[in-house]
């Protein structure tokens, strides 16, 4: 059972798997929730710190540092995430996909290192108007986020989700930390707020060493003669994780398209103006995604271990999760559907001003394809705990193709029409594909460490088809 700190001890029975992912998910929604919050209002009291032209540069380069760390780092924050607790539910030493992670995520570090400095010129002077300040900002801030992901990887795939917590948490607070000293004029000017960005990273990271400690005293404590591995290990190379980080990072820049594709597009084709509505309109789906991220984030190392399981239930508790969340994201998305309908315009404006009006036909497509896209990412976590993290990255990288060629045909006339009618449209295709290697699995070598013969993964389907 969870405990309270919202760390989930290893060796635990699956009686109680479902009704613990709940409560691990509620957990983790309240502590993503705070985090957004306050970076919230590191936002806010910057916009009211800043002039409109430092305040636009430092949203700038949050949007680089994000979009960079998002596709350089989850996939290894995702593979630590599968098969660390794979292994645990094993009995297998963590040792191997540490140190191939570890690998990996040193040599995109030192990647982007090299990409970035040799860009410098383009990243500084166009992207960020010349400011040095802001350049060596961004470049730290990626270095730091590199530790930070890794350490997010480690503690997903141990359930250890209240240390988890503890880390995004800490993050967001000493990055407006920063702001809030600007504001009281403790600090001053732009380059402070900016600094709060790379120190999020770098200043979370002590907490954690502190935290294993305790932790490693009060499982010494639990089990004194316990043995650390129970099973013999199984090989884990270089090449199983480099294909499963590269896979997952096809994901991520997929992803990245859905989300940014959009107004890139329309700005190219209408302005600035116009790609901050359009901009303004997906975030009916950038927002929930946020959210979203604390069932993300637990759902892959719960679903890893009930696939990996011997216990006779538990491709049952596996299809029943899928299906829960499935349900929930039906609900939500019908929640916010009355809402758009009934205020949708009006609630735009209040949240984004009055420059632009919104319309409630637009805003439901949206809304729509928000479901469809975040059940999509529900059905990844499921495709990658069943080893099939490269049927869906092909998947991925298929439908973002199609939402960026879609926005560049004129069969809808209106630009931002299109996008909105191919945000849907995308989402859709995407949720269908990945809804067929969901319930038609067969492992990849390079996904999953030896997943097992073909007899027993077939066994293992024909459960799961008959209780999903």
């Amino acid at each position: 059972m969870s405990s309270q700190n919202g760390d989930t001890p290893e060796g635990e029975g699956k009686a109680s798997a479902s009704a613990d992912y709940g409560k691990t998910a509620s957990f983790l929604a309240v502590g993503v929730g705070l985090t957004g919050v306050i970076t919230y209002a590191y936002f806010l009291i910057a916009s009211h710190t800043l002039s409109k032209t430092d305040y636009g540069q430092i949203t700038v380069l949050w949007s680089a540092v994000f979009i960079t760390i998002s596709t350089l780092y989850r996939p290894i924050e995702q593979l630590l995430s599968r098969h660390i607790s794979e292994r645990i539910e094993k009995g297998q030493s963590l040792s191997e996909p540490m140190r191939v992670a570890s690998l990996i995520q040193l040599g995109l570090s030192l990647l982007f290192t090299v990409l970035a400095l040799a860009l410098r010129g383009p990243i500084q002077n166009t992207l960020l108007e010349g400011n040095e300040t802001l350049y060596w900002v961004f470049f730290t801030s990626v270095l730091f986020y590199a530790a930070s992901y890794f350490a997010r990887g480690f503690l997903a795939g141990r359930q250890r989700f209240g240390l988890f917590v503890a880390l995004i948490l800490s993050e967001s607070c000493f990055r407006t930390i920063f702001a809030v000293l600007v504001a009281a004029s403790v600090l001053s000017g732009q380059g402070a707020v900016a600094i709060g960005i790379t120190a999020a990273p770098a200043l979370s990271l002590l907490v954690v060493p502190f935290a294993f400690a305790r932790r490693a005293q009060k499982e010494k404590a639990a089990a004194p003669g316990a043995k650390a591995v129970e099973a013999p290990d199984e090989k884990f190379s270089f090449r199983h994780g480099g294909g499963f980080a590269a896979a997952v990072l096809l994901i991520m820049f997929s992803e990245q398209a859905f989300l940014n594709a959009g107004p890139l597009i329309i700005r190219g084709l209408q302005g600035a103006a116009e790609a901050g509505f359009i901009f303004n309109v997906l975030m009916l789906a950038r927002a929930p995604l946020q959210l979203f991220q604390s069932v993300s984030t637990s759902i892959l190392p719960h679903l890893t271990r009930l696939h990996a399981s011997d216990d006779p239930d538990s491709d049952r508790e596996f299809g029943h999760t899928v299906k829960m969340v499935l349900l929930g994201i039906v609900a939500f998305t019908a929640l916010v559907a009355v809402v758009v309908l009934i205020a949708g315009p009006k609630c735009m404006q209040i949240a984004f001003g009055k420059k632009f009006t919104y319309d409630r036909l637009g805003l439901l497509l949206v809304t729509f394809g928000m479901g469809l896209y975040l059940a999509s990412v529900t059905l990844n976590q499921a495709c990658v705990a069943q080893g099939q993290v490269r049927r869906a990255a092909a998947r991925w990288i298929t439908c973002a193709a199609l939402f960026i060629a879609w926005n560049f045909v004129p069969l809808v006339a209106n630009e931002q029409r299109r996008v909105e009618f191919g945000f849907l449209l995308a989402a859709g295709v995407l949720f269908s594909l990945l809804y067929w290697v969901y319930r038609h699995p067969h492992a990849h070598e390079g996904d999953t460490p030896l997943p097992g013969s073909p007899e027993e993964l077939e066994a293992r389907l024909a459960i799961m088809d008959e209780n999903v």
